[in-house]
């Protein structure tokens, strides 16, 4: 059943439609921008707090500029820390499909390799393919509430270590050379590491999730082989199809995400057809365990990339 208001410039009508069971929603009858009526964004936020994703259609208004200025609403943007940012923007980070690392084919969390790792995305459709390209989102706050009582308790306590020096070829399906390359030489030019607890607690819903995806290099306290186990076992409820919604791009699309209670995955399957997304990023908290305990970093704190390129 949607959800339906008029919005304050009296114009068409503000509605959201649920899009899966337990994950994402469809708001119509909006124009994003960063003019956005303070109670008109409001109905955004708390939206996106209740479905985790939300989805707009027909945004074709927004530029670079624009997408930027309207991802300030959500906070404070910042640029990935190893990736150059798209020429011209300040925080733009640009997903080709042409260039190598440019198909983000494997479940994750956007940068968990950093203490306070994004706490939403917003991501526009520049080009799509005719047909493919999709992008499926789980929600990582249901997957922690349907775990069997035993194993939520064993989560509740683990730690994992995240970096962005992991097995590239190993979670992605058939890397190219190029993309392969690029992983190496740009996305873990600098290496990362933190320490997060496997189950954190979100700090507006207060609700727990579960803190995983490819970034995981190994669960703590554990034998590699032990940890390859558990956490196999605790992602496959994460992506769960229960707990997943799918979306099919169109041009002048946008999508929004609480980055603190999902974890994403785009689909690598349109061969040479061209896909292009361009993603902004809103720092986030340090996560806190359910005792009080904060992620540790092991490195420096990220900074802004300051060299601009394409």
């Amino acid at each position: 059943m949607s959800e339906t208001a008029v919005n304050d410039r009296g114009a068409l009508p503000f509605s959201i439609h649920p899009v899966a069971g337990r994950i994402g929603a469809e708001i119509r009858g909006i124009r994003l921008s960063a003019d956005l009526p303070a109670a008109e964004f409001n109905k955004i936020r708390e939206a996106l707090l209740k479905y985790k994703v939300l989805f707009f259609r027909g945004q074709h208004h927004l530029d670079d500029a624009s997408q930027e200025a309207f991802a300030r609403l959500f906070g404070e943007p910042i640029a990935h820390p190893t990736v150059p940012v798209r020429q011209g923007t300040d925080y733009i980070m640009e997903l080709d499909s042409s260039h190598g690392g440019g198909r983000a084919d494997s479940w994750h969390t956007d940068v968990t390799f950093i203490d306070a790792y994004p706490k939403a995305s917003i991501l526009r459709a520049v080009v799509v393919p005719e047909a493919g390209g999709d992008t499926v989102w789980a929600n990582t706050a249901a997957a922690y509430e349907h775990l069997p009582p035993s194993l939520r308790s064993l989560a509740d306590g683990l730690w994992a270590l995240h970096t962005n020096d992991y097995d590239y070829a190993a979670r992605h399906l058939q890397p190219s050379e190029d993309a392969l390359r690029r992983h190496k030489e740009v996305f873990a030019s600098t290496i990362y590491e933190t320490e997060h607890p496997v189950v954190r607690v979100h700090p507006e819903t207060g609700e727990r999730t579960l803190v995983l995806g490819h970034f995981v290099k190994r669960i703590l306290g554990l034998p590699q082989a032990d940890s390859a186990r558990l956490y196999a076992i605790l992602q496959d409820y994460v992506t769960r199809l229960e707990n997943t919604v799918r979306w099919h791009w169109e041009v002048g699309d946008v999508v929004i995400w609480d980055n603190r209670a999902t974890q994403h995955y785009a689909i690598n399957d349109y061969g040479n057809q061209h896909r292009v997304v361009r993603r902004v990023t809103i720092v986030g908290e340090v996560p806190v365990s359910i005792d009080g305990k904060r992620s540790v970093s092991r490195t420096p704190k990220p900074h802004v990339i300051e060299e601009k390129g394409a």
